[in-house]
């Protein structure tokens, strides 16, 4: 690897992406061994470096490639797991994230993934922006993992989590339709 491309892929802002990665396994470990507080608390950085990520490529101009790849699946990486051990009885307790929600996200991004692959392949899209439903489907799901995670920390179980439950749901479902049909146009738009 030459110093220019060494140089390119080691940014403030990649580091941050790095390190979000690197610190799921530990909240996998902390959740495990029932240490929900300090599972709680490794989510809240590794959230912060989402942010710090953003901020240093803006701020510093930054922006790569690489980053461009590593941010999202970072991200991507992260609330998968969450929500996937979040969804353990035995793992989270007293509040579990419903398995049919968790099958739903991870099927709506699986989807997406594909899509956009077959989009970069057939049409040379490399650019893929976030709509208003993914944005709300996002905050969802993260709300959703940091309450989860708090209500466990502090042994509460409110009725009120069976809504932002179904709320989570729709919006997920939602943007995946949305992502489907803007998808779908392109690639009909593609083919003729």
């Amino acid at each position: 690897m030459n110093d220019e491309k060494r140089e390119r892929f080691w940014t403030i802002a990649n580091f941050f992406s790095i390190l979000r990665v690197l610190l799921i396994p530990l909240f996998l470990h902390l959740l495990i061994r029932q240490k929900v507080f300090e599972a709680l608390v490794v989510f809240l950085a590794a959230s912060a470096t989402d942010l710090l990520d953003g901020m240093a490529a803006r701020l510093w101009h930054q922006r790569t490639k690489i980053g461009g790849l590593l941010d999202p699946a970072a991200d991507k990486l992260l609330m998968t797991a969450s929500v996937i051990v979040l969804s353990i009885k035995s793992v989270s307790q007293p509040n579990t994230i419903p398995l049919g929600l968790t099958a739903i996200i991870i099927s709506r991004d699986l989807a997406i993934t594909i899509s956009a692959y077959m989009l970069y392949k057939q049409r040379g899209q490399k650019i893929f922006p976030p709509s208003v439903w993914g944005k709300a489907s996002t905050v969802c799901q993260m709300g959703i993992v940091l309450l989860v995670l708090l209500l466990n920390a502090l042994q509460a179980s409110p009725p009120f989590m069976t809504w932002l439950y179904g709320l989570t749901l729709f919006f997920t479902v939602i943007s995946g339709i949305h992502y489907g049909l803007w998808g779908y146009r392109l690639l009909s738009h593609s083919r003729s």
